[in-house]
Protein backbone atom coordinates (compact mmCIF):
# COMPACT_ATOMS: atom_id res chain seq x y z
CA UNK A 1 0.00 0.00 0.00
CA UNK A 2 1.55 3.08 -1.33
CA UNK A 3 0.29 5.06 1.44
CA UNK A 4 1.00 3.45 4.13
CA UNK A 5 4.12 5.12 5.54
CA UNK A 6 1.95 8.67 5.07
CA UNK A 7 -1.31 7.63 6.70
CA UNK A 8 0.65 6.01 9.82
CA UNK A 9 2.51 9.19 10.06
CA UNK A 10 -0.51 11.25 10.02
CA UNK A 11 -2.56 9.24 12.13
CA UNK A 12 0.11 9.10 15.11
CA UNK A 13 -0.24 12.78 15.20
CA UNK A 14 -4.18 12.21 15.55
CA UNK A 15 -3.27 9.39 18.06
CA UNK A 16 -1.20 11.22 20.04
CA UNK A 17 -3.71 14.34 20.35
CA UNK A 18 -6.39 11.63 21.44
CA UNK A 19 -3.94 9.69 23.68
CA UNK A 20 -3.82 13.15 25.87
CA UNK A 21 -7.31 12.84 26.97
CA UNK A 22 -7.35 9.02 27.05
CA UNK A 23 -4.82 6.82 28.03
CA UNK A 24 -3.71 4.21 25.47
CA UNK A 25 -2.97 0.54 25.75
CA UNK A 26 -0.09 -0.48 27.61
CA UNK A 27 2.95 -2.07 25.47
CA UNK A 28 2.13 -5.47 26.52
CA UNK A 29 -1.26 -5.14 26.16
CA UNK A 30 -3.60 -5.61 22.52
CA UNK A 31 -5.51 -2.56 21.41
CA UNK A 32 -8.91 -3.32 21.21
CA UNK A 33 -11.19 -1.58 19.04
CA UNK A 34 -15.12 -2.02 18.67
CA UNK A 35 -16.98 -2.69 15.28
CA UNK A 36 -20.33 -2.21 15.36
CA UNK A 37 -22.41 -4.18 12.36
CA UNK A 38 -25.66 -3.58 10.98
CA UNK A 39 -25.75 -6.67 9.13
CA UNK A 40 -28.95 -8.45 9.79
CA UNK A 41 -29.41 -11.40 7.11
CA UNK A 42 -28.02 -15.11 8.40
CA UNK A 43 -25.24 -15.03 6.01
CA UNK A 44 -24.12 -11.64 6.20
CA UNK A 45 -23.74 -12.11 9.95
CA UNK A 46 -21.86 -14.71 8.97
CA UNK A 47 -19.65 -13.08 6.73
CA UNK A 48 -19.20 -9.93 9.25
CA UNK A 49 -17.97 -12.18 12.14
CA UNK A 50 -15.85 -15.01 9.76
CA UNK A 51 -13.82 -11.75 8.50
CA UNK A 52 -13.28 -10.75 12.58
CA UNK A 53 -12.30 -13.96 13.45
CA UNK A 54 -9.82 -13.79 10.52
CA UNK A 55 -8.62 -10.62 11.41
CA UNK A 56 -8.31 -11.14 15.39
CA UNK A 57 -6.33 -14.58 14.99
CA UNK A 58 -3.87 -12.75 12.63
CA UNK A 59 -3.53 -9.37 14.43
CA UNK A 60 -3.12 -10.34 18.01
CA UNK A 61 -1.89 -6.88 18.89
CA UNK A 62 -5.29 -5.31 17.86
CA UNK A 63 -8.28 -6.95 18.40
CA UNK A 64 -11.45 -6.12 17.25
CA UNK A 65 -15.02 -6.74 19.24
CA UNK A 66 -18.21 -7.33 16.80
CA UNK A 67 -21.07 -5.69 18.27
CA UNK A 68 -23.95 -6.55 16.51
CA UNK A 69 -26.42 -2.88 15.51
CA UNK A 70 -30.03 -2.64 13.80
CA UNK A 71 -30.66 -0.35 10.91
CA UNK A 72 -33.84 -0.17 13.06
CA UNK A 73 -32.46 2.44 15.74
CA UNK A 74 -29.12 2.80 14.58
CA UNK A 75 -29.07 6.82 14.04
CA UNK A 76 -30.16 7.33 17.31
CA UNK A 77 -27.96 4.70 19.01
CA UNK A 78 -25.33 6.55 17.72
CA UNK A 79 -26.12 10.06 18.41
CA UNK A 80 -26.46 9.25 21.92
CA UNK A 81 -22.91 7.09 22.08
CA UNK A 82 -21.54 10.43 19.93
CA UNK A 83 -23.01 12.57 22.48
CA UNK A 84 -21.33 10.21 25.92
CA UNK A 85 -18.46 10.45 24.44
CA UNK A 86 -17.84 6.17 24.03
CA UNK A 87 -18.94 5.77 20.22
CA UNK A 88 -17.58 2.67 18.28
CA UNK A 89 -14.35 2.58 16.64
CA UNK A 90 -15.58 1.33 13.49
CA UNK A 91 -19.33 1.94 12.59
CA UNK A 92 -21.46 0.63 9.96
CA UNK A 93 -23.46 3.06 8.68
CA UNK A 94 -25.67 3.90 5.03
CA UNK A 95 -24.09 7.06 3.17
CA UNK A 96 -27.64 9.67 3.96
CA UNK A 97 -26.46 9.16 7.35
CA UNK A 98 -23.31 10.94 7.04
CA UNK A 99 -23.97 14.00 6.12
CA UNK A 100 -25.09 14.95 9.41
CA UNK A 101 -23.22 13.34 11.76
CA UNK A 102 -19.86 14.84 10.05
CA UNK A 103 -21.51 18.15 10.05
CA UNK A 104 -21.35 18.08 13.88
CA UNK A 105 -17.72 16.52 14.18
CA UNK A 106 -19.01 13.22 15.10
CA UNK A 107 -17.22 11.23 11.97
CA UNK A 108 -13.32 11.76 11.34
CA UNK A 109 -12.54 13.33 7.66
CA UNK A 110 -10.51 10.32 5.95
CA UNK A 111 -9.53 11.94 2.77
CA UNK A 112 -6.30 11.69 3.22
CA UNK A 113 -5.60 8.59 5.09
CA UNK A 114 -7.72 6.04 3.17
CA UNK A 115 -4.87 3.88 1.74
CA UNK A 116 -4.42 3.82 -2.12
CA UNK A 117 -4.59 0.26 -2.73
CA UNK A 118 -8.05 0.59 -1.04
CA UNK A 119 -9.00 3.71 -2.52
CA UNK A 120 -7.95 2.87 -6.18
CA UNK A 121 -10.27 0.06 -6.02
CA UNK A 122 -13.58 1.65 -5.47
CA UNK A 123 -14.73 3.92 -7.98
CA UNK A 124 -15.21 8.02 -7.90
CA UNK A 125 -18.68 7.61 -8.03
CA UNK A 126 -19.02 5.50 -4.68
CA UNK A 127 -17.02 7.74 -3.31
CA UNK A 128 -18.71 10.97 -4.38
CA UNK A 129 -21.60 9.23 -2.01
CA UNK A 130 -19.54 9.87 1.28
CA UNK A 131 -18.29 13.25 0.13
CA UNK A 132 -19.33 16.12 2.08
CA UNK A 133 -18.75 19.16 3.14
CA UNK A 134 -15.96 19.40 5.68
CA UNK A 135 -17.18 22.44 7.17
CA UNK A 136 -13.86 24.57 6.05
CA UNK A 137 -15.03 25.49 2.51
CA UNK A 138 -13.67 22.08 1.66
CA UNK A 139 -14.79 18.72 0.91
CA UNK A 140 -14.42 15.65 3.21
CA UNK A 141 -14.73 11.49 2.88
CA UNK A 142 -16.53 10.24 5.94
CA UNK A 143 -16.68 7.11 5.04
CA UNK A 144 -15.53 3.81 2.90
CA UNK A 145 -18.81 2.78 0.59
CA UNK A 146 -18.48 -0.92 0.29
CA UNK A 147 -22.06 -2.38 -0.79
CA UNK A 148 -24.23 -0.26 -2.45
CA UNK A 149 -28.44 -1.49 -4.35
CA UNK A 150 -29.52 -1.24 -8.05
CA UNK A 151 -32.87 -1.68 -9.38
CA UNK A 152 -33.00 -4.82 -11.55
CA UNK A 153 -36.22 -6.52 -13.04
CA UNK A 154 -37.08 -9.56 -11.96
CA UNK A 155 -38.92 -11.41 -14.71
CA UNK A 156 -40.92 -14.79 -15.34
CA UNK A 157 -38.74 -16.49 -17.98
CA UNK A 158 -41.49 -19.05 -19.07
CA UNK A 159 -43.90 -16.23 -20.05
CA UNK A 160 -41.17 -14.18 -21.48
CA UNK A 161 -40.11 -17.29 -23.99
CA UNK A 162 -44.07 -17.64 -24.42
CA UNK A 163 -44.78 -14.01 -25.79
CA UNK A 164 -41.17 -14.23 -27.84
CA UNK A 165 -39.57 -11.37 -27.01
CA UNK A 166 -36.09 -9.98 -26.58
CA UNK A 167 -34.30 -10.64 -23.09
CA UNK A 168 -32.23 -7.74 -22.83
CA UNK A 169 -28.41 -8.19 -21.72
CA UNK A 170 -26.24 -5.29 -20.01
CA UNK A 171 -24.69 -4.81 -23.35
CA UNK A 172 -28.69 -4.24 -24.87
CA UNK A 173 -30.37 -3.00 -22.07
CA UNK A 174 -33.91 -2.44 -22.85
CA UNK A 175 -35.60 1.02 -23.72
CA UNK A 176 -38.40 2.44 -21.51
CA UNK A 177 -40.42 2.36 -24.58
CA UNK A 178 -39.44 -1.28 -25.55
CA UNK A 179 -40.49 -1.88 -21.46
CA UNK A 180 -43.67 -0.71 -22.13
CA UNK A 181 -44.78 -2.58 -25.29
CA UNK A 182 -43.51 -5.72 -23.42
CA UNK A 183 -45.42 -4.91 -20.07
CA UNK A 184 -48.79 -4.77 -23.06
CA UNK A 185 -47.31 -8.02 -25.04
CA UNK A 186 -47.24 -9.76 -21.31
CA UNK A 187 -50.83 -8.41 -20.15
CA UNK A 188 -53.40 -11.14 -20.59
CA UNK A 189 -56.05 -13.32 -19.04
CA UNK A 190 -56.12 -11.13 -15.71
CA UNK A 191 -52.45 -11.20 -15.72
CA UNK A 192 -50.29 -8.11 -15.51
CA UNK A 193 -47.22 -7.34 -17.58
CA UNK A 194 -45.61 -5.71 -14.42
CA UNK A 195 -46.55 -4.82 -10.64
CA UNK A 196 -45.13 -1.05 -9.65
CA UNK A 197 -45.08 -1.72 -5.61
CA UNK A 198 -45.30 1.93 -4.66
CA UNK A 199 -46.72 2.22 -0.65
CA UNK A 200 -42.70 4.33 -0.67
CA UNK A 201 -42.36 5.56 -4.07
CA UNK A 202 -39.71 8.86 -3.58
CA UNK A 203 -36.83 6.95 -3.52
CA UNK A 204 -37.64 4.81 -6.80
CA UNK A 205 -39.16 7.61 -8.54
CA UNK A 206 -35.96 9.89 -7.92
CA UNK A 207 -33.43 7.17 -8.62
CA UNK A 208 -35.05 5.97 -11.82
CA UNK A 209 -35.67 9.41 -12.81
CA UNK A 210 -31.30 9.85 -13.47
CA UNK A 211 -32.44 7.73 -16.29
CA UNK A 212 -34.26 11.00 -18.09
CA UNK A 213 -31.93 13.64 -15.98
CA UNK A 214 -34.15 14.32 -13.82
CA UNK A 215 -32.63 15.20 -10.58
CA UNK A 216 -35.51 17.30 -9.03
CA UNK A 217 -33.53 19.70 -6.82
CA UNK A 218 -31.28 22.35 -8.21
CA UNK A 219 -28.68 24.38 -5.94
CA UNK A 220 -27.88 28.42 -7.19
CA UNK A 221 -26.06 29.84 -4.80
CA UNK A 222 -26.31 28.17 -1.63
CA UNK A 223 -29.62 28.07 -2.05
CA UNK A 224 -31.41 24.55 -2.84
CA UNK A 225 -35.10 24.64 -4.36
CA UNK A 226 -37.16 21.81 -6.27
CA UNK A 227 -37.26 21.42 -9.63
CA UNK A 228 -39.81 19.15 -11.60
CA UNK A 229 -39.06 19.91 -15.66
CA UNK A 230 -39.23 17.25 -18.25
CA UNK A 231 -36.79 15.21 -17.41
CA UNK A 232 -38.09 14.84 -13.74
CA UNK A 233 -41.44 14.22 -15.40
CA UNK A 234 -40.52 11.63 -17.70
CA UNK A 235 -40.88 8.19 -15.04
CA UNK A 236 -43.67 9.42 -13.60
CA UNK A 237 -45.33 9.61 -16.68
CA UNK A 238 -44.27 6.17 -17.79
CA UNK A 239 -45.22 4.73 -14.89
CA UNK A 240 -48.77 6.59 -14.97
CA UNK A 241 -49.19 5.30 -18.39
CA UNK A 242 -48.58 1.62 -17.80
CA UNK A 243 -51.15 1.88 -14.84
CA UNK A 244 -54.04 4.24 -16.88
CA UNK A 245 -53.69 4.38 -20.73
CA UNK A 246 -51.85 0.76 -21.52
CA UNK A 247 -53.35 -0.76 -18.28
CA UNK A 248 -50.17 -3.30 -18.07
CA UNK A 249 -49.43 -2.47 -14.62
CA UNK A 250 -51.74 -3.65 -12.15
CA UNK A 251 -53.26 -0.68 -10.01
CA UNK A 252 -53.89 -2.86 -6.92
CA UNK A 253 -50.06 -3.33 -6.35
CA UNK A 254 -49.49 0.45 -5.58
CA UNK A 255 -50.29 0.43 -2.11
CA UNK A 256 -48.27 -2.98 -1.61
CA UNK A 257 -44.20 -2.88 -0.38
CA UNK A 258 -41.72 -3.79 -2.34
CA UNK A 259 -41.47 -8.09 -1.35
CA UNK A 260 -45.70 -7.67 -1.46
CA UNK A 261 -46.56 -8.60 -5.32
CA UNK A 262 -44.07 -11.55 -5.09
CA UNK A 263 -46.81 -14.63 -3.92
CA UNK A 264 -48.64 -13.20 -7.21
CA UNK A 265 -45.49 -13.27 -9.13
CA UNK A 266 -45.03 -16.77 -8.54
CA UNK A 267 -48.55 -17.31 -9.31
CA UNK A 268 -48.09 -15.75 -13.12
CA UNK A 269 -50.25 -12.77 -11.78
CA UNK A 270 -47.81 -10.56 -12.61
CA UNK A 271 -44.63 -11.26 -15.18
CA UNK A 272 -42.22 -8.64 -14.50
CA UNK A 273 -40.83 -6.76 -10.57
CA UNK A 274 -39.01 -4.02 -10.85
CA UNK A 275 -37.10 -3.96 -7.53
CA UNK A 276 -34.01 -3.83 -5.77
CA UNK A 277 -31.68 -6.65 -6.61
CA UNK A 278 -31.27 -7.82 -3.41
CA UNK A 279 -34.87 -8.95 -3.68
CA UNK A 280 -33.22 -12.05 -5.84
CA UNK A 281 -32.37 -13.60 -2.12
CA UNK A 282 -36.24 -14.28 -1.58
CA UNK A 283 -36.88 -15.48 -4.88
CA UNK A 284 -34.55 -17.72 -4.80
CA UNK A 285 -35.11 -19.10 -1.37
CA UNK A 286 -39.42 -18.87 -1.83
CA UNK A 287 -40.28 -19.77 -5.38
CA UNK A 288 -41.80 -23.13 -5.72
CA UNK A 289 -40.40 -25.67 -7.76
CA UNK A 290 -39.74 -25.39 -11.50
CA UNK A 291 -40.51 -22.15 -11.23
CA UNK A 292 -38.14 -20.12 -13.98
CA UNK A 293 -37.78 -16.22 -13.05
CA UNK A 294 -34.66 -14.22 -14.78
CA UNK A 295 -33.04 -10.79 -13.42
CA UNK A 296 -32.40 -8.03 -16.27
CA UNK A 297 -30.87 -5.03 -16.41
CA UNK A 298 -31.85 -1.86 -15.28
CA UNK A 299 -33.73 0.41 -18.16
CA UNK A 300 -32.50 2.82 -20.21
CA UNK A 301 -33.67 6.41 -21.21
CA UNK A 302 -31.46 9.04 -22.26
CA UNK A 303 -28.81 6.86 -20.10
CA UNK A 304 -29.12 3.84 -17.49
CA UNK A 305 -27.78 5.84 -14.48
CA UNK A 306 -29.44 5.63 -11.51
CA UNK A 307 -28.88 7.31 -8.05
CA UNK A 308 -26.59 4.99 -5.75
CA UNK A 309 -26.88 4.95 -1.79
CA UNK A 310 -24.03 3.32 0.14
CA UNK A 311 -23.19 1.09 2.90
CA UNK A 312 -20.29 2.69 5.11
CA UNK A 313 -17.64 2.04 7.69
CA UNK A 314 -16.74 5.19 8.98
CA UNK A 315 -14.39 6.22 12.14
CA UNK A 316 -15.67 7.78 15.05
CA UNK A 317 -13.62 10.95 15.53
CA UNK A 318 -13.39 10.44 19.01
CA UNK A 319 -11.89 7.02 18.44
CA UNK A 320 -8.62 6.33 20.61
CA UNK A 321 -7.53 4.10 17.84
CA UNK A 322 -8.31 5.42 14.49
CA UNK A 323 -5.17 3.81 12.63
CA UNK A 324 -5.87 0.34 13.87
CA UNK A 325 -9.12 1.20 12.73
CA UNK A 326 -8.57 1.60 9.10
CA UNK A 327 -5.83 -1.01 8.96
CA UNK A 328 -8.63 -3.21 9.99
CA UNK A 329 -11.45 -1.77 7.42
CA UNK A 330 -8.73 -2.09 4.66
CA UNK A 331 -8.74 -5.83 5.21
CA UNK A 332 -12.50 -6.08 5.93
CA UNK A 333 -13.08 -3.95 2.54
CA UNK A 334 -10.40 -5.40 0.11
CA UNK A 335 -11.65 -7.07 -3.29
CA UNK A 336 -11.72 -10.99 -1.69
CA UNK A 337 -14.05 -9.68 1.19
CA UNK A 338 -16.33 -7.81 -0.34
CA UNK A 339 -17.20 -10.87 -2.37
CA UNK A 340 -18.08 -12.53 0.70
CA UNK A 341 -19.79 -9.52 2.09
CA UNK A 342 -22.05 -9.02 -1.53
CA UNK A 343 -22.53 -12.18 -1.18
CA UNK A 344 -24.15 -12.29 2.17
CA UNK A 345 -26.53 -9.43 1.38
CA UNK A 346 -27.36 -9.88 -2.39
CA UNK A 347 -26.05 -6.64 -3.31
CA UNK A 348 -23.46 -4.73 -5.10
CA UNK A 349 -19.83 -4.69 -4.23
CA UNK A 350 -17.83 -1.58 -4.75
CA UNK A 351 -14.96 -3.04 -5.44
CA UNK A 352 -13.66 -3.70 -8.60
CA UNK A 353 -11.77 -6.43 -8.06
CA UNK A 354 -14.77 -8.12 -6.15
CA UNK A 355 -17.00 -6.99 -8.97
CA UNK A 356 -14.68 -9.38 -11.53
CA UNK A 357 -14.65 -12.53 -9.43
CA UNK A 358 -16.50 -14.93 -10.32
CA UNK A 359 -18.86 -15.35 -7.79
CA UNK A 360 -20.20 -11.83 -9.22
CA UNK A 361 -20.20 -12.75 -12.75
CA UNK A 362 -22.01 -15.67 -12.60
CA UNK A 363 -25.29 -16.22 -14.60
CA UNK A 364 -26.59 -18.35 -11.54
CA UNK A 365 -28.96 -16.42 -9.40
CA UNK A 366 -28.46 -13.16 -11.71
CA UNK A 367 -25.39 -12.38 -10.05
CA UNK A 368 -23.87 -11.48 -13.98
CA UNK A 369 -27.04 -8.90 -14.68
CA UNK A 370 -26.97 -7.13 -11.13
CA UNK A 371 -23.16 -6.44 -10.92
CA UNK A 372 -23.13 -5.47 -14.06
CA UNK A 373 -25.93 -2.71 -12.92
CA UNK A 374 -23.11 -0.93 -11.01
CA UNK A 375 -21.61 0.64 -13.42
CA UNK A 376 -25.03 2.66 -13.67
CA UNK A 377 -24.81 4.02 -10.09
CA UNK A 378 -23.90 7.58 -9.95
CA UNK A 379 -24.30 9.73 -6.76
CA UNK A 380 -27.94 10.49 -6.03
CA UNK A 381 -28.53 14.63 -6.18
CA UNK A 382 -31.29 14.11 -3.29
CA UNK A 383 -28.63 12.44 -0.69
CA UNK A 384 -26.83 16.13 -0.80
CA UNK A 385 -30.05 17.68 0.04
CA UNK A 386 -30.57 19.73 3.36
CA UNK A 387 -34.46 18.62 4.80
CA UNK A 388 -34.55 15.90 1.96
CA UNK A 389 -36.14 14.04 4.57
CA UNK A 390 -38.67 16.16 5.69
CA UNK A 391 -39.79 16.94 1.96
CA UNK A 392 -39.89 13.61 1.18
CA UNK A 393 -42.56 12.63 4.28
CA UNK A 394 -44.52 15.22 4.13
CA UNK A 395 -44.49 16.28 0.51
CA UNK A 396 -43.30 13.89 -1.90
CA UNK A 397 -45.03 10.82 -0.69
CA UNK A 398 -48.39 11.93 -0.12
CA UNK A 399 -48.06 13.61 -3.41
CA UNK A 400 -46.57 10.89 -5.56
CA UNK A 401 -49.35 8.47 -4.00
CA UNK A 402 -52.22 10.60 -5.17
CA UNK A 403 -50.60 10.91 -8.70
CA UNK A 404 -50.31 6.91 -8.95
CA UNK A 405 -54.02 6.61 -7.82
CA UNK A 406 -55.13 9.02 -10.25
CA UNK A 407 -56.57 11.10 -7.93
CA UNK A 408 -54.06 14.35 -9.18
CA UNK A 409 -52.20 15.52 -12.76
CA UNK A 410 -49.23 15.35 -13.18
CA UNK A 411 -49.32 19.18 -13.77
CA UNK A 412 -50.98 19.10 -10.00
CA UNK A 413 -47.65 16.69 -9.15
CA UNK A 414 -45.12 19.62 -10.31
CA UNK A 415 -47.00 22.43 -8.50
CA UNK A 416 -46.68 20.57 -4.67
CA UNK A 417 -43.69 19.37 -5.01
CA UNK A 418 -42.31 22.73 -5.96
CA UNK A 419 -44.22 24.81 -3.72
CA UNK A 420 -44.76 23.00 -1.08
CA UNK A 421 -41.05 21.34 -1.41
CA UNK A 422 -39.61 25.15 -1.57
CA UNK A 423 -40.97 25.91 2.00
CA UNK A 424 -39.73 22.83 3.40
CA UNK A 425 -36.20 23.70 2.04
CA UNK A 426 -36.94 27.21 3.00
CA UNK A 427 -36.59 26.64 6.28
CA UNK A 428 -32.61 24.86 6.10
CA UNK A 429 -31.67 27.24 3.49
CA UNK A 430 -31.07 29.91 6.31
Amino acid sequence: MRMRTALAAGLLVLAAGCASESPAAAPDQPVKIKFQSLAWQKESIAANKELVAEWNKANPKIQVEYIQGSWDNVNDQLVTSFEAGDPPDVIHDDSPALSGFASRGYLLDLKDKVPAELKSDIPQPAWDTVTFDDGKGGQGVYGVPFLQESQVIIANKKLLDKAGVRIPTPDSPWTWDEFAEVSKKLTKGGSYGVAWPMKSPVNKVLNLGLNFGGTFFQTDGGKTTVKVGAGEREVLQRIHDQLYKDKSADPAALGMGTADPLPGFYAGKYAMLPVGVYLRQQVVEQAPDGFEWVALPPLKGATAEQGAVSQTLSVAADSKYPEQSLKFMSFFLNGANQVKLAKGDWLLPTSLKAAGDPAMTTEENGWNVATASGKNLVVAPFLKVNGFDEWKTKVATPTLQQYFADKITLDDVAKKLVDEGDKVLERYNR
